[in-house]
């Protein structure tokens, strides 16, 4: 298996059942996937976080907002691997409460990974709302 087979088997698996946990109120999986290393950070679609503390407070708060989710997608556009640093990009089908009410949405996102002792860890986060 390459490196790049490697990561995409990781992304399709751990990555995605992260997000899912994510919208079903559960941030410890998203957490256990991030680095923890500096620099870490997100520019959501709802909020931003600049380094450890932020992303914590971020993900904890994000998690308190998801509940019942029933369909997360994520569609792959495009990633690559380049040693110990890998990037994805694409669109993140949702549907889901958030803070009680039932929506469906789309996020175009892109995150960027690196290799940490073997495993691999996301360090940054774009997402925005798809419109039109």
């Amino acid at each position: 298996m390459t490196d790049a087979d490697d990561f995409l088997a990781w992304v399709k698996t751990s990555l995605y059942e992260a997000e899912h946990a994510l919208h079903n109120g559960d941030a410890a999986p998203r957490r256990a996937l991030w680095s923890r290393n500096e620099p870490v950070s997100v520019l959501g679609a709802w909020r931003n976080a600049f380094g450890q503390q932020e992303l914590n407070k971020l993900f904890v708060e994000l998690a308190g907002q998801f509940f019942d989710c029933t369909s997360y997608r994520f569609e792959l556009l495009a990633y690559e691997v380049v040693g110990d640093m890998a990037f994805t990009a694409g669109l993140e089908h949702t549907s889901a409460s958030v803070d009680g009410e039932p929506r469906s949405y789309v996020l175009r996102a892109t995150q960027v990974y690196r290799r940490e002792d073997g495993e691999w860890k996301v360090a940054h986060r774009h997402a925005d709302t798809v419109i039109g």
